[in-house]
Formats: C-alpha cells, sequence, structure tokens
C-alpha cells in the first residue's frame, strides 16, 4: 500500500512532524487546516474563508476539488460560531455535501478560532 505526501505551498506548510495530505489507494486524508495566514485575528468569517481557500489548494495537489471531498471535521473554539462558519463552509459545498463532525474544543493551535480537516476520494 503506496502513500503518497500531497504538499502545496499555496497552503501553509506543517508546523510539526506531519503531512498537509497523504494520498493512499485513491483517498485522500488531511490534516486540519488553520488560517495560520492570519491568525488569530478574531475574524470567524475571515478565517474560515482562509481555510476552505486552502482546503481547495491541497484538494488541487491532489487533482481532485471539493466535489471529491467525503467526510470534513469542524473544531471551534466556540460553538456560538457554528452558524457563521456554515455561511461560509455552505459556499464551497453547495451540492451533495460532505458527512461533517463539528465540535467545540477548549484550544485549538496557535490559538485561532476554527480548524478543518477532510478525507476526499477520486
Amino acid at each position: 500500500m503506496p502513500k503518497q505526501i500531497i504538499f502545496t505551498d499555496q497552503a501553509p506548510a506543517p508546523i510539526g512532524p506531519y503531512s498537509q495530505a497523504v494520498l493512499v489507494n485513491g483517498t485522500l486524508y488531511a490534516s486540519g487546516q488553520i488560517a495560520i495566514e492570519i491568525a488569530p485575528s478574531g475574524d470567524i468569517v475571515a478565517e474560515t474563508t482562509k481555510i476552505m481557500e486552502n482546503i481547495g489548494h491541497v484538494l488541487a495537489a491532489a487533482g481532485m476539488t471539493y466535489t471529491n471531498v467525503v467526510k470534513c471535521q469542524i473544531f471551534l473554539k466556540n460553538l456560538d460560531d457554528f452558524a457563521t462558519v456554515n455561511g461560509v463552509y455552505a459556499q464551497y459545498f453547495t451540492e451533495n455535501p460532505p458527512a461533517r463532525d463539528t465540535v467545540q474544543v477548549a484550544k485549538l493551535p496557535r490559538d485561532v478560532n476554527v480548524e478543518v480537516s477532510f478525507i476526499a476520494v477520486v
């Protein structure tokens, strides 16, 4: 089972010993994306938009698009931001959205407000 490491300089480089994404047998497993470029901004719309753009770059590096995404996990510092994040997220998954979990967490890397990870398939 060979694995292919996916990397793009269009999204933030990993800040630890992990890959942006790994492609195995037609399935792309992506690490959580944060808006490290603007963190901590305090602007949940700006952070979520930047994350979704970064996800698009990682997908493109693997030869995929948002339509290939089958599962997302959203981690929020404050669950009161749920509706706002949903508004941004919905702009990227307009039809047949992926399965998803959304949870509130105590703290996120670089003190950001939101992190999104995903799985995509060919």
